[in-house]
């Protein structure tokens, strides 16, 4: 694999013209311009160009004149993102063109069936967003920290591959860089298939009576969360990268038969086993996702301290932290059913588990191991 990332930030000059005025290119074009560079909009829905302009994302398209951009920034929906790019190249001809779809093979494809000079051309994705949509959700922020992946072709130019790079810098982002075809496997895996296993899971809940959500917990809301997500972007998301996405699940199908299997019998001699191994498994892949800042994966000590629900509850707690020199690796927030009372669950490093602990009884609050 091709993949490299960097921290390094870029030295774009501008303008940047911005197709597309949703949640990601009006974020683009508030970061772009808060670092002073000129950025130019357009959107085919009137509104949210009106919109993005009036936030502060860039001035109408019509203002850039005859001026060539350096960089066009695509983010238009997949299914036309090919029929933007190719238009773009052809009306920009001295300026990098780049887009932001979470796709990029079947793009990449699809411009090379049409005979696209793609020497000016490089598929990228921001791997950030939110759960609301529009130019009125959008952040200059954004991207911050966030991976960013660089995709060009076995033709792009240096140059072009260097604005593409220079664009993640410049917004905060992470840069990696990979072919076409390994992001979309990579994100089969780590973004489409955790969204289709989501919505799987949350459909499942539509005739569930009341009283038993009422018995959910950060269990349910975390793996369901994403749930949420528009159908009609994951429309398009699903059909572009289906072949890797279906590879995917029939490994899970096979999973899913060997468990439904099991538990059809679970007294039968192996079925304990069997069920341990598939936890185990589980286990296994979990430790391998990376750790914080991007780093290998560390285990934490977990610990639920009771807060009241009441403002400057959290707000103190994590004062106090700070004020008995322990660092919260990680915080999730729950709340107690039917009680007025929150749990705050900290991990911590190991070392630092039993004193945190210590410290936080004898400053009165209630933690629970």
């Amino acid at each position: 694999m091709s993949a490299f990332r960097t921290h390094g930030r870029g030295h774009l000059n501008g303008p940047v013209a911005v197709i597309g005025t949703g949640l990601l290119g009006a974020s683009i074009g508030l970061g772009l311009r808060g670092r002073g560079v000129a950025v130019y909009l357009s959107d085919p829905s009137p509104t949210n160009q009106a919109v993005a302009v009036d936030i502060g994302a860039g001035l109408p398209l019509e203002a850039l004149g005859q001026e060539q951009p350096e960089l066009v920034v695509v983010a238009a929906p997949p299914d036309v993102t090919a029929d933007v790019v190719e238009r773009a190249l052809a009306d920009y001809p001295e300026a990098t063109v780049v887009d932001i779809a979470s796709v990029k093979a079947a793009i990449l494809d699809e411009l090379r069936r049409r005979g696209v000079d793609l020497a000016r051309y490089v598929g990228t994705h921001p791997m950030a967003g939110r759960e609301k949509s529009g130019p009125v959700a959008a952040r200059g922020e954004l991207f911050t920290s966030m991976p960013w992946v660089v995709c060009p072709s076995e033709v792009s130019t240096p140059g072009a591959v260097q604005a593409a790079r220079a664009l993640a810098g410049d917004l905060g982002a992470v840069v990696s860089q990979f072919t076409a075809d390994e992001h979309d496997e990579a994100v089969a895996l780590v973004s489409h298939l955790p969204q289709v296993m989501s919505s799987l899971l949350a459909s499942r809940l539509q005739g569930t009576p009341l009283h038993a959500l009422s018995l959910s917990g950060n269990g349910l809301r975390d793996v369901t969360r994403i749930a949420a997500s528009d159908p009609t972007l994951w429309v398009q998301i699903l059909g572009a990268n289906a072949e890797k996405v279906v590879g995917i699940l029939h490994g899970v199908r096979e999973d899913l038969n060997r468990l439904i299997g099991t538990l059809e019998d679970p007294t039968a001699p192996g079925a304990r086993l069997d069920l341990a191994q598939l936890i185990s498994e589980g286990n296994a892949g979990q430790a391998r996702i990376p750790g914080k800042h991007g780093g290998p994966p560390q285990a934490y000590s977990w610990l639920t301290v009771l807060v009241d629900d009441k403002p400057g509850q959290i707000a103190r707690l994590l004062t106090e932290i700070g004020e008995i020199g322990v660092n919260v690796e990680d915080l999730r927030l729950d709340h107690s059913s039917g009680q007025n009372v929150g749990m705050v669950e900290l991990s911590v490093l190991p070392n630092r588990h039993d004193l945190l602990i210590e410290a936080l009884n004898d400053r009165g609050w209630r933690v629970l191991q």
